[in-house]
């Protein structure tokens, strides 16, 4: 069995499960997938244990997922994503979603790691504080998709709304970025046997200033080239945008700076330019969905694979320990996370009263922090760092996004909202 084998084993239980979800259990489709593709590891585990010589995950573990989910799955979803977001439709609530955003993912980095860190520590499990810094930071990352599925069932005020989808659709990228940052500052430290603050710096600003500037070009370089491209190369557009995404993730691994922040800069500017008066016809409405047609459908393909997860992942009960105490952690930091940004910002600004429930626990894990912490070849704890995201993001979706309509009733007392189900 290939690596190609397993992508169509993805690819097809992607579709199964949709059918099964949209027909007969009617969940939102982030939670039916993960829960058919948890169910369905179970009961691969015991079909292996009474017929080993058909153990899927035996063919599972033989394969290095990392250079499929680095430079393809990672890079295309940060584009999709950077790709959606439209600055002015976030009107007056722009610097509350930056503000949530950027300084929400530091706050909740943080947090996770210097928790984990002494927890892992206090467990008798060896964690590093960078690795807990990576967990921290990728676990960070909540899912647009899911996220904004959910939040289109219900009527809620336009701010919070906005506030919800936007913060949603950055967190991702920004979490992503600074995790795989974090990760380049470890590889640089184990390549010239220390690393002080001074060089660790360096290479953070590398990372960041590099793909920034090398985000921006790529962004201007697409955006003038399809100026020139009727709308109706339709196929013409699409790949450009293709080329873009893969190219710059290239070049960038080349310069070494961050290609995720580059994907994420690409998007940003043709997102934001493509829809603007000057360049209306620069980007065809059919490239936005046909990117958010390949974000839907890798994201669906990542949920199933966080249930398969379970084929690949270390089964110990102190690294799955560490796994449940991390759920409530990765809580009360995303909490945290969004209580201080929204007491600073209330100085100045009004927000609902129900923006802090809504915003902590509407906060779904999905499977770009899966996606990351499979990429980490060779990275020191990564079975821990995967067994964790695994136990974070199943209990997040599955119980975050069971109850989440409890916390939007409670949210409905003191504001009008129709459940839309």
């Amino acid at each position: 069995m290939s690596i190609f084998d397993i992508i169509a084993v993805l690819i097809f239980f992607s579709g199964v499960f949709i059918f099964i979800n949209t027909f007969y259990l009617k969940l939102p489709s982030s939670i039916g997938l993960t829960l058919l593709a948890v169910i369905l590891s179970f009961l691969v585990l015991i079909f292996g244990a009474f017929f080993p010589e058909f153990h899927l995950a035996e063919h599972v573990k033989k394969y290095d997922f990392a250079e499929v989910l680095y430079r393809f799955v990672l890079s295309v979803m940060l584009f999709a994503g950077a790709l959606n977001v439209d600055f002015k439709k976030l009107g007056d609530q722009l610097v509350p979603v930056l503000v949530l955003s950027f300084l929400g993912v530091l706050i909740s980095t943080f947090v996770i790691a210097t928790l984990i860190y002494f927890t892992a520590g206090a467990m008798g499990i060896g964690l590093s504080f960078i690795a807990s810094m990576v967990f921290g930071a990728l676990i960070s990352s909540t899912d647009p998709v899911a996220i904004t599925k959910t939040i289109q069932r219900f009527k809620m005020s336009n701010e919070l709304e906005t506030k919800i989808s936007g913060e949603a659709l950055l967190n991702g990228g920004i979490a992503i970025v600074l995790a795989l940052v974090l990760v380049n500052i470890y590889k640089e430290e184990a390549a010239v046997g220390s690393l002080n603050f001074t060089g660790a710096a360096w290479v953070f600003v590398r990372d960041l200033g590099g793909g920034l500037i090398a985000g921006l070009f790529f962004g201007w370089l697409g955006y003038s080239v399809l100026k020139y491209i009727d709308n109706d190369a339709v196929e013409v557009e699409v790949l450009v945008t293709l080329a873009l995404v893969m190219s710059g993730s290239y070049i960038a691994d080349l310069l070494s700076v961050s290609s995720m922040l580059v994907a994420v800069m690409t998007g940003l500017v043709l997102g934001n330019f493509g829809r603007s008066k000057d360049g209306e016809n620069a980007v065809g409405s059919y490239v936005y969905r046909f990117w958010q047609l390949l974000e839907e459908t890798l994201a669906a393909m990542l949920f199933v694979l966080i249930g398969f997860e379970m084929l690949v992942i270390p089964l110990r009960l102190d690294y799955f320990a560490l796994g449940f105490f991390a759920v409530n952690i990765a809580l009360f930091a995303r909490w945290l996370s969004v209580f201080i940004p929204i007491r600073l910002m209330s100085m100045s600004r009004s927000f609902d009263d129900g923006t802090i429930p809504v915003l902590s626990w509407g906060a779904l894990r999905g499977g770009l922090p899966v996606a990351v912490s499979l990429s980490l070849t060779n990275f020191p704890g990564q079975e821990i760092i995967v067994t964790m995201t695994y136990v974070v993001v199943v209990c997040s979706v599955l119980y975050q996004g069971l109850t989440l309509t409890k916390v939007m009733r409670v949210y409905n007392e003191n504001h009008p909202m129709k459940w839309l189900d």
